[in-house]
């Protein structure tokens, strides 16, 4: 049988809540939380607050001791909770929310970004530049291809939209069928031309001209991008703007030697942040930014809490409302 999600924080429960803020948070974010919540910040620290109130807790980890039945509700200031789910055992009763803001849009810029530079061959001309070397190199149309999108969430279908308007065809790949008719079946989900289950994707990663990853890391999720996925791959590009810890690195090293995988750009790592000696840096056409396509802003924030303040203060529960048990 499903588990039941959580209860809303009752108005009562809520109204008798301290409020409690990771202290990296800017002064002016930390003032609107305080006039949109009522009453003072308290640094989100490992000792908690004395009195046995219930705790509205905004930042980005929560320390051990506050994960008690007091934790009436937690807002994440990032959009991936995996660290935060990860850290010990999650208070079954309390309200988990999550940031989101721009980020979709940030990110989908950033693959947009990797696809057309790809197209006009930007790294191949980069290095003849570098070398002072005049030579004329083939431009590739973006409209047309197949990009085939990992996640149909929020921001794997802001990427989708983008693409799409570009004249790219989206294939979007859910891990589960959470919504709509059975796989094979037409899905229709905004930002995708088409939608298939994860379980259904050889023949579309054989087809793929981008294969986009923005997977959150769950624990069905770890390692998912591994020798038999970059296996059925026929010289598409991989991109990464999800989690690091999705994919087995050993796996696509071999995929990028043996030319099944064009390129990689690679956003996230699983272990971060690479230092100069680490051998990813040495993978064979391969670029690797430092976490920086989807970074979350004070605005972002702050919109996002105020949604899910008056969601739950209207009695509703908010559209960022995270699954613990799913971790997304």
């Amino acid at each position: 049988m499903p588990v039941p999600p959580p209860p809303l924080p009752s108005p009562d429960a809520l109204a008798k809540a301290r409020l409690l803020v990771t202290p990296s948070l800017d002064g002016g974010l930390v003032r609107e939380l305080e006039r949109l919540t009522g009453r003072d910040a308290q640094p989100l620290e490992d000792v908690p607050p004395p009195s046995e109130a219930p705790l509205l807790c905004v930042g980005e980890t929560l320390p051990d001791a506050l994960r008690t039945s007091r934790l009436l509700w937690f807002h994440s200031v990032n959009a991936g909770t995996d660290p935060l789910l990860a850290g010990g055992p999650w208070p079954g009763s309390a309200l988990l929310t999550r940031t989101v803001g721009r980020m979709g849009e940030r990110m989908a810029q950033y693959v947009l970004a990797w696809t057309l530079a790809e197209c006009q061959s930007v790294p191949e001309f980069t290095a003849l530049h570098a070398r002072a070397r005049w030579e004329r190199l083939p431009s590739e149309l973006i409209a047309g291809q197949t990009a085939l999108i990992y996640g149909t969430g929020r921001i794997g279908a802001a990427v989708g939209r983008l693409l799409g308007a570009c004249g790219v065809r989206t294939v979007g790949v859910a891990r589960t069928t959470r919504f709509g008719p059975a796989p094979g079946t037409a899905r229709v989900v905004p930002g995708f031309d088409r939608v298939i289950g994860a379980a259904e994707d050889e023949e579309a990663l054989a087809e793929a001209r981008w294969v986009i990853s923005t997977l959150p890391l769950t624990g069905a999720t770890g390692g998912f991008f591994g020798a038999a996925r970059f296996a059925a791959v026929r010289g598409a590009t991989f991109v990464n703007v999800g989690r690091g810890a999705t994919v087995d690195m050993e796996a696509l090293e071999t995929a990028l030697r043996d030319g099944r995988v064009r390129r990689a750009v690679l956003d996230v790592l699983p272990e971060e942040p690479a230092g100069p000696g680490d051998p990813v840096w040495k993978l064979p056409r391969t670029v690797i930014t430092s976490h920086s396509s989807g970074i979350t802003t004070d605005e972002d924030v702050s919109l996002d809490f105020t949604a899910c303040w008056e969601a739950v203060t209207a009695g509703r529960r908010p559209e960022l409302t995270v699954d613990a048990r799913r971790g997304y």
